[in-house]
């Protein structure tokens, strides 16, 4: 979609994202990054027109979780709010609709998830097809490897050439003081082959949120905000078995209905938590040697379940307020083998 209305994402903030965090409650974890994020812009809770978050019950064990994540936000006086039960980027989106109809001016948005409690991995078959797939029990490592053996039979990839991309993604971490993972990490051992330790993304807790704002009020807010020229998500079948696990037509889609094609995009955040699923994504986003690709080290350095596709849009958004990027491409995905795809496409002033 297009906006008919001029919308930016005019701060972003996010948490360092651990391992555990046992001691600290999602609003405990969630507090200071709404504090940052209103402290950047000078809003009071008061000022925003719209709240919408993102998480999942299945992580926090129990139903209607979100409503405690309130208690961080101020529900009281009474606020304009809405939740999904997505990745932080789709409540994002929902965020920019609301602000499209004029019927809010600014937006905060936010998103958080615990995934050291459980076993993550167990916890997203859930997502799968409850009648044949979920009841087998493949975990998103397993359907990842199956994806990346599909790439490797292909010759779209290779184990070296998956390893390039884990050590690439963690040394660009090294700058990043929010990442889980920073610096040279070793391959390790298989977990599912042909993904070994590297491949894969590090299990930890953490949350995100940005503010969102129209026209004349961001550059109020924002000395340089990053307007979202277009923002699209599609989805592929249900069924892995009618899928071609080596392209993502639903990511090229996206971007193509985001004016991603358009011109040329110098940096690109992609939600891409196994290293094979960057090469898909490259390939079906049309990412040449010359975009800088996740130079906040990506899913692969801090990957907090329902806040890292969130992460990438901030991630994008923070480079074009820093004046390192100009016009970014930004990317969360959520399902098995890249799934769900959402795209956006961010720029600068000149």
């Amino acid at each position: 979609m297009r906006p008919v209305r001029d919308i930016a994402i005019v701060a972003f903030g996010q948490t360092d994202h651990l391992r555990s965090t046992d001691e600290l409650s999602e609003v405990e974890m969630l507090m200071p990054v709404l504090h940052q994020v209103l402290a950047a812009t000078g809003l009071k809770t008061s000022d925003i027109g719209f709240t919408c978050s993102g998480s999942s019950d299945y992580l926090a064990g129990r139903a209607f979780s979100f409503t405690m994540a309130l208690d961080g936000v101020g529900a009281w006086p009474p606020i304009s709010e809405s939740h999904v039960e997505m990745d932080g980027a789709w409540a994002l989106y929902e965020a920019w609709t609301k602000l499209l109809t004029g019927e809010a001016d600014t937006a905060l948005v936010y998103s958080y998830g615990k995934s050291s409690p459980g076993s993550v991995r167990d916890v997203l078959t859930r997502q799968l097809d409850p009648y044949y797939v979920a009841p087998l029990w493949p975990d998103s490592v397993a359907l990842a490897a199956l994806q990346a053996q599909a790439l490797i039979d292909a010759g779209d990839a290779d184990e070296p050439a998956l390893a390039g991309v884990a050590a690439r993604s963690r040394q660009d971490a090294s700058a990043n003081s929010h990442a889980q993972l920073r610096g040279s990490v070793a391959q390790g051992d298989y977990v599912v082959r042909p993904l070994r330790t590297g491949d894969c993304p590090p299990i930890g807790d953490g949350a995100a949120a940005v503010i969102l704002a129209a026209g004349e009020r961001a550059r109020d807010l924002c000395e340089r905000p990053a307007w979202i020229r277009g923002i699209d998500h599609r989805v592929e079948a249900h069924s892995l078995g009618v899928r071609d696990l080596t392209d993502s037509p639903s990511s090229r889609l996206a971007a193509e209905r985001a004016g991603a094609f358009e011109r040329p995009v110098d940096t690109a955040e992609l939600h891409a938590p196994f290293t094979s699923q960057e090469v898909v994504l490259r390939k079906a986003l049309k990412l040449g040697a010359d975009v800088a690709v996740n130079p906040s080290g990506g899913a692969l350095a801090a990957n907090p379940v329902m806040a890292a596709g969130l992460i990438r849009l901030g991630e994008a958004a923070a480079r074009i307020h820093r004046g390192e990027s100009d016009r970014a491409l930004a990317h969360a995905t959520s399902g098995p083998c890249l799934q769900q795809n959402l795209v956006a496409v961010l720029e600068g002033d000149s």
